[in-house]
């Protein structure tokens, strides 16, 4: 049996040490390649909008229609202000109540329709750039398509244990103390709701990694849906290494997010002095900007999986060897 240098030994990009492939260490070599191919993220932003500018628009004329037909009190809407954070509350409440059986009813049909969609296109567009970093791989479409469904569900069951859990830190701190004739905890109601949502986070992204990683296992192998799942719950040794990327993915996503609320808040102690115009646009500069660094990200994600599984590979071959 061979046995593996004690130096470091690089082996498409992913470093191989003491005979480890090593995961998180070489994140940061990852993220550098593909900053040096721009072409990679260029993809994922192409197939991502060529689905997401016609759903936009979609829903710009479906909410638009909303709008027309639903009696609510635009006047108000328009004059609230961060400076009067009740009376806009009680504003939006309202607004909401006459909007909401409209976009449930048409959220029925238009939902599901998106979704498929989404899944289709996620797959094709995923396909292309996974073949654009290694030309070896195996045209699975099909089986993508499928697994992209599986997590797109798994997904969205996650939302639906968030609203389930923001609904019972609302009775806790809101509505409980106030049907009791008490006053509501809006300190405790913010604080649980962050740390909820963190821990639901952070939680996805330690428990998703087997539905990230089957695609690529059926384009490396060539195989199917079932083959693909099995073969990701059965990674030995590189599994703690796949987990690991995705948890700290889960990490700079939240960074992500967080940058982009503070930046999205930066100019609000200024509303008295700025336009309208001025807090619209600077609001899409920072969506576009949170978009474009999501999807590098998505792609160094997928890139450090193909590397690592390159790497361990090689590392088993020249074990057996």
């Amino acid at each position: 049996m061979g046995q593996l240098p004690e130096n470091r030994v690089p082996q498409d990009g992913v470093v191989i040490a003491a005979g480890t492939v090593r995961g998180t260490q070489s994140f940061v070599h990852t993220l550098s390649e593909c900053w040096r191919r721009p072409s990679l993220t260029a993809l994922e932003v192409l197939w991502r909008w060529a689905y997401g500018i016609p759903a936009l628009l979609l829903l710009w004329f479906v909410g638009s229609k909303i709008l027309r037909d639903t009696p609510v009190d635009y006047a108000a809407l328009r004059n609230m202000t961060v400076l009067d954070p009740m009376g806009s509350a009680e504003t939006l409440a309202k607004a909401i109540e006459a909007l909401v059986p409209q976009v449930l009813r048409v959220a029925l049909w238009l939902a599901p329709v998106m979704v498929v969609v989404w899944v289709v296109v996620s797959a094709i567009g995923r396909t292309v750039v996974l073949r654009r970093v290694d030309g070896r791989l195996h045209g699975q479409v099909g089986t993508l398509i499928v697994l992209q469904g599986m997590r797109v569900v798994a997904l969205l069951g996650s939302f639906l244990v968030w609203f389930w859990c923001m609904g019972r830190v609302a009775e806790m701190t809101v509505t409980g103390p106030m049907a009791a004739g008490g006053e509501p905890n809006l300190v405790g109601y913010f604080s649980l709701v962050i740390v909820t949502t963190l821990g639901l986070f952070t939680l996805w992204a330690v428990v998703s990694w087997a539905l990230s990683v089957a695609p690529l296992l059926a384009m490396l192998k060539g195989l199917g849906v079932g083959g693909s799942l099995a073969a990701a719950f059965r990674l030995g040794p590189l599994k703690s290494k796949l987990v690991e990327i995705n948890l700290v993915m889960g990490i700079v996503k939240i960074a992500l997010i967080v940058l982009a609320m503070v930046f999205s808040a930066t100019p609000l102690p200024f509303e008295s002095v700025t336009t309208p115009e001025f807090l619209t646009w600077w609001w899409v500069g920072v969506t576009v900007c949170y978009i474009l660094a999501s999807d590098f990200f998505h792609v160094a994600r997928q890139v450090a999986y193909l590397q690592l599984w390159r790497a361990f590979e090689g590392q088993e071959n020249f074990l057996r060897g």
